[in-house]
């Protein structure tokens, strides 16, 4: 496993003579490009890997455990996957998507725990409950509703709806102290929720990966032009040495988070024109008072303000980092011109090209609602802040909290005619037609569904080697192919196995009767 150390001191520039080969070069050392990596480690183990990451560790931009929330999104408590339309109903289908897109994660991670890709899956991955909380006559309503539409589905059997006010305080009690039970307040409670540390299973992966694999950190790609058989030369900087060498590549892929804007740019491949990007920061409250991190165990999810991007909805997360209990609030919105957390300033500029300049201007009269809501939450202090949170913790002191920055997201902006563009919210899969790159945009839900974004990658790019990876694909992940909610005697076993591969719970789904 190379590091990207070298004997040569200095940071002077120079050019290598030596051009290093590779079949698949993995651009970025987070969750996405580790996933990668393992599926195709598994799927055609005489293929060469190179991976090359700009800073000095793996999993150090979106997929570090304090840059993210960490929750195994599967639409058990997010309420912006069930939104509620104007005719009162809740629309269910975002929600049994991201679930059943969750499940592959799991048996892939099941099925890496089982044959010593990974181990010790406490390390990655712990349950916790996930719950939703609303409150007043309308949010109570709408739990209910919600409760109603989703818990007659197999993937969200045992879901709880919950108003009682004791069952409140004696499952949340940090929300429950001090609490106004006058207004009244609603829960929908699932038991079998995660936590996951994303920058934990990024480490195990590419421990995997690099066993048989070249792995550059302190490397910077700066440059990626396709040659005429298809194949490319990447151009990568030694942070640390200056050097500057040529990767030949017969396979690229960019997932280097709000950097694969820049880089699929540059590669002139007419699938990324038309993109742009609309970066946003997050802040949490982190909590310092060890009493109060024990007297909450969940991850709650409450709604978002009104005109805010679903990436802002209100959550107190328990979270679970190196075998310790941490708590986080938020976020709180932010912004930043910079497209990586580590990244610069002209990172916004230099993404305008002439053909997503006008698909950029356009957003800004259709969201003016985001917009003036970025606003309020970058004019706000910290006392409001504090009064946002004591809608969670009734109880909440500005001294028991500490403000930490969260990773930068960068929306997606897509081309939607001549000189309009669509502000999304979700992540995007960008490949080339001849299937020789590919890279990752957007944000939530990101690294929880990592197996099927990037199952979708080898699908679009690999096409003529798809079929014949079906039955690998199914021994990694059974339930490839088949949807989960229409077949609960499937469910249940990929369940149990998962659970007890993970190490999660010691109670398996009960049959239904």
């Amino acid at each position: 496993m190379r590091t990207g150390e070298s004997s040569t001191g200095g940071s002077e520039q120079y050019v290598s003579q030596t051009v290093i080969k590779t079949d698949v070069a993995l651009v970025g050392a987070g969750i996405m490009s580790a996933t990668l990596g393992a599926l195709i480690r598994q799927l055609e183990p005489d293929w060469s890997i190179s991976l090359f990451e700009r800073l000095d560790a793996a999993a150090a931009e979106s997929s570090d455990p304090w840059n993210n929330a960490g929750t195994g999104h599967s639409a058990l408590c997010e309420l912006n996957y069930t939104p509620q339309g104007a005719d009162g109903e809740i629309d269910i289908t975002k929600a049994l998507n991201i679930n059943e897109q969750f499940q592959q994660s799991r048996q892939f991670w099941a099925y890496g725990v089982d044959n010593k890709l990974l181990d010790n899956p406490d390390e990655f991955i712990n349950p916790i409950p996930h719950v939703s909380f609303c409150h007043g006559e309308s949010g109570v309503d709408y739990l209910k509703k919600r409760h109603a539409a989703l818990s007659s589905n197999t993937l969200f059997e045992g879901m709880e709806y919950i108003t009682d006010d004791d069952t409140f305080a004696e499952r949340l009690p940090l929300m429950g102290e001090g609490r106004d039970y006058s207004d009244p307040v609603a829960l929908n409670w699932y038991t079998e929720g995660t936590d996951v540390d994303f920058g934990a299973l990024t480490q195990q992966l590419l421990n995997y990966v690099g066993r048989d694999a070249d792995l550059y950190f302190g490397h910077d790609v700066k440059n990626l032009s396709q040659q005429s058989d298809g194949s490319w030369i990447i151009k990568v900087k030694n942070t640390r040495t200056g050097e500057v060498s040529r990767v030949h590549a017969n396979f690229v892929f960019v997932g280097a988070g709000g950097g694969a804007l820049h880089l699929l740019q540059k590669s002139g491949i007419s699938e990324a024109k038309g993109f742009g990007g609309f970066p946003v920061s997050g802040e949490f409250f982190r909590c310092t008072n060890p009493d109060l991190i024990e007297q909450h165990s969940a991850k709650v999810y409450g709604q978002a303000a009104v005109g805010a991007p679903p990436m802002s909805v209100p959550h107190l997360d328990t979270r679970v980092i190196n075998h310790d209990k941490g708590l986080l609030f938020g976020p709180y919105a932010g912004w930043s011109p910079k497209f990586l957390k580590t990244g610069g300033v002209m990172d916004l500029p230099k993404s305008v090209k002439p053909s997503n300049l006008l698909p950029m201007m356009s957003i800004a009269p259709q969201e003016f609602g985001l917009l003036k809501y970025l606003i309020g939450e970058l004019a706000s202090t910290r006392a409001d802040r504090v009064k946002t949170l004591s809608e969670f913790v009734p109880r909440a002191t500005g001294g028991d909290w500490e403000m930490i920055t969260a990773g930068q997201r960068v929306q997606v902006i897509r081309k939607n005619g001549p000189a309009k563009g669509s502000l999304e919210f979700g992540t995007a899969v960008v490949a080339a037609g001849d299937g020789t790159i590919a890279g990752l945009l957007g944000a939530s839900p990101g690294a929880s569904t990592a197996v099927p974004a990037m199952l979708s990658v080898l699908e679009q790019c690999f096409g003529q080697r798809w079929d014949g990876w079906k039955p690998k694909l199914t021994e990694m992940i059974p339930s490839f192919g088949q949807k989960l909610n229409d077949n609960p005697a499937l469910f249940r076993e990929m369940w149990d196995w998962t659970n007890r591969s993970l190490q999660l719970t010691g109670a398996d789904k009960p049959a239904k009767a």
